[in-house]
Formats: C-alpha cells, sequence, structure tokens
C-alpha cells in the first residue's frame, strides 16, 4: 500500500518538477535555441494554459476509462513528451511538446488523487490524497533546484531528469499498482460549470487567478530579477530557487494551519499584502544575495498561505459541490500561471529587467482588492473544520 502511494507520488513529484523548473533554466533555453528570454517564458505559459483547459475536457471525456490504464496512459504521455522536449531541435518543436507534457499532466495528477483514495479505507483517505499532492509540494523544494543544478550546463538534462522521473513512477506503477474499483458515474463538462452560476464562486475564481497571474509573472523570471545579485551563476541561483521551494512548502503548512485560527479573509488580505509590497521592492531586494533570499523567503511563505485559504473558501461556499469547485480553482491558477508568462514578458518590455517586478505589485493590488470585496459574508470568512482536508497549495491541483 504506501509503496504504491510513493509511486503515485513520485509521479506527481515528476509532474510538479516539469511544470516549474522551466523558471530555472530559461536562460540556457534562450542561447541554444537563438530566442529571447521572454519568448523562452512562454514555454510555462504554454504549458499552464494547456493543463487549464484540458484538465476538464480530459477528466469528462476518460470519466469512464479504467483507473490504472488512465494513469499508464497519462504518465506515458507525460515521458514521451519529456523525451521529446530534450531533442527538440527548435523553439517551435518544444513549444509543442510542452503542450504534449501538459495533456499527460493534466490526466495524471486527479486521477492519481483518485486512485490514492480508492487505495486506502475511508478513514484514511485525506492523508493518502495528501499523500500523493505533496509530490507537487517537495518538487518546488528539491525538484526544481535540482532540475536547475543539472541544467546549468545544458537544459536538455533537465528534461532527461523529468524524463527519468516519469518513467520511473509509470514503470513502477506498471509492475504494483493492481487494477482499481470502476470510477463512479461521469459528470460531465457542463455539470462542471454549474457552479459559475454562484457570484462569490466566480469571485474566488477571480482572486485565484488574479493573485497567480502577478506571482507567476515575478516566478517564471526570477533568474532575471535576482541576476545583479547572482551575476549570472547557476549555482547561485539554484541556493535561491532551493530557498523559494523550501517557503513554499512552509507556507502550504502554515496556512493550513492559521485558516483555522485566522479565518480566510485573515489569510488572503495578509498573504497578498504581503506579495504586493515584496514585489514592488524586489528592484532593490534583487541587487545582493541577502536581499534575493528574503524576497525569495516571504513571497512563497505568503503566497502558498493564500494558496491553501482558496480552497477552504470554496469548500465552504458550496460544500456539496467541493470537488467541482476545487476543480475550477485549479483550472483558475493554472490559467493564471499561464498569463504569469506573458505578462511578465511584456512587463519586461515595457519597464525593463530591473522594473518589471512592479507591475506585478499593481496585479497584487488588484487581486488583494479583489478578495478583500469579495469576502465579507460570514460563510466566506471562516471556514468549516471539515473543509480543512480540501486544502491544495499550487503546485497541487485539486482532484477531479
Amino acid at each position: 500500500m504506501r509503496l504504491r502511494l510513493l509511486l503515485l507520488a513520485l509521479g506527481t513529484f515528476a509532474v510538479g518538477t516539469d511544470t516549474m523548473v522551466m523558471a530555472g533554466i530559461l536562460g540556457r533555453i534562450s542561447g541554444d535555441l537563438g530566442v529571447s528570454v521572454p519568448a523562452a517564458g512562454q514555454l510555462v505559459t504554454v504549458f499552464a494554459l494547456s493543463y487549464a483547459l484540458l484538465a476538464p475536457v480530459l477528466a469528462a471525456v476518460t470519466a469512464q476509462w479504467p483507473r490504472r490504464r488512465l494513469l499508464l496512459t497519462a504518465l506515458t504521455v507525460f515521458t514521451v513528451a519529456n523525451a521529446l522536449s530534450a531533442l527538440a531541435p527548435d523553439y517551435p518543436t518544444l513549444l509543442a511538446t510542452r503542450v504534449l507534457a501538459a495533456a499527460g499532466a493534466a490526466l495524471y495528477s486527479p486521477t492519481a488523487s483518485a486512485a490514492a483514495a480508492a487505495l486506502v479505507p475511508p478513514e484514511r483517505r485525506g492523508r493518502a490524497i495528501a499523500a500523493v499532492l505533496g509530490g507537487m509540494t517537495v518538487a518546488t523544494a528539491l525538484g526544481v533546484p535540482l532540475g536547475t543544478y543539472v541544467g546549468r550546463a545544458d537544459w536538455r538534462a533537465t528534461m532527461w531528469l523529468v524524463t527519468a522521473l516519469g518513467a520511473a513512477a509509470l514503470l513502477g506503477l506498471a509492475a504494483f499498482l493492481r487494477e482499481l474499483p470502476a470510477p463512479a458515474r461521469a459528470v460531465g463538462l457542463r455539470d462542471r460549470l454549474v457552479p459559475l452560476r454562484d457570484g462569490r464562486v466566480l469571485g474566488a475564481a477571480a482572486t485565484t487567478f488574479t493573485f497567480f497571474l502577478a506571482f507567476q509573472s515575478v516566478y517564471i523570471y526570477l533568474g532575471t530579477a535576482v541576476r545583479p545579485a547572482t551575476g549570472g551563476d547557476a549555482d547561485r541561483l539554484s541556493a535561491v530557487l532551493l530557498a523559494t521551494g523550501v517557503a513554499s512548502v512552509a507556507g502550504s503548512w502554515l496556512g493550513g494551519q492559521v485558516v483555522d485560527r485566522w479565518g480566510v479573509r485573515k489569510v488572503l488580505l495578509t498573504g497578498a499584502a504581503i506579495s504586493v509590497v515584496c514585489f514592488a521592492a524586489l528592484p532593490w531586494l534583487g541587487r545582493t544575495m541577502p536581499g534575493a533570499f528574503v524576497y525569495a523567503l516571504t513571497v512563497p511563505l505568503a503566497g502558498w498561505s493564500v494558496s491553501v485559504a482558496q480552497p477552504h473558501r470554496l469548500a465552504s461556499l458550496r460544500p456539496a459541490d467541493a470537488p467541482l469547485l476545487l476543480s475550477l480553482n485549479s483550472s483558475a491558477l493554472y490559467l493564471g500561471m499561464a498569463a504569469g508568462g506573458g505578462a511578465g514578458s511584456l512587463a519586461i518590455a515595457l519597464l525593463g529587467e530591473r522594473w518589471f517586478p512592479l507591475a506585478a505589485s499593481v496585479m497584487g493590488l488588484a487581486a488583494l482588492t479583489l478578495a478583500a470585496t469579495t469576502t465579507r459574508t460570514p460563510s466566506a470568512a471562516r471556514p468549516t473544520r471539515g473543509a480543512g482536508n480540501c486544502a491544495t497549495s499550487p503546485t497541487q491541483p485539486a482532484a477531479n
């Protein structure tokens, strides 16, 4: 049992690493393929946008597939796509392989959560799902800096690392995962969109989208923002990304603790406000390594706390529709991540490599305003205890 959960978590670790590691190797890709850093950043945008759009569609289309076959198919697509990324001879080909990788990831992550729940008794399902989704969080802490370090000389080595992780999970699950119980009745795509008629749900989804639009517009180009501090040294950048990853894990844990004590509203407003201040200060913090570490430790701590508060908020709005709402929240998050790549690229073009984080502070202020104006009702302000098991982080999309 534990081995199968670990193998499922290895798959989500591979997906999480693939999702975020591009931020650490954009410079290498830019130089090798002869494109600008902002253009290379669109690889992250395309992956996240493809994930956001394909996740609900693929979930509806494959709802009646046996879960074991679905998991193995998803990992096969994901692994092959990353191998093709490593072999891509030019930028357009690499872009196409990122869409294929996103399709595999969008199919695997929610299915892995459902499989984890099916492997254990009802009283242990929350811990099983948390263990599998924990692979995404650990990817932020370990996979991203490891991938950046491996790719310090050649970015293709990073893609081979992700390929190896996906292949290991695929082979392990093929060998040790028996067939799982048949899926429940399919939930159609139209049914998934019914909760969008609720204005409170739209407000929460808009907050998620806007906040991670701001967050990701800096994260993708963090190597550019802190280049004055790192001097372009890959080892120094890996250290900054490691600090970011550790703070992300801490933020996910802290968010779960403080939401029950403070309520969703306070966590959202506090986390968003801290992030806005740090975005605005990054043009100065990024000039020195101590300043870069201050940013790397503070913003993820605040940001991932926000990411935990939002699922709490949505689950408390319509408890009966919690799985659907969390799926929509995941799509809003990935749409924000996708748009963040374009927003960061545009900000660099307009404001320059030093000052572009100021645009993120403006977007963050918009998210803060949205959070303040859409969390005034008692039902949105303080979640029930039961909603705590539904929390996910940005690198942990909720199960469909």
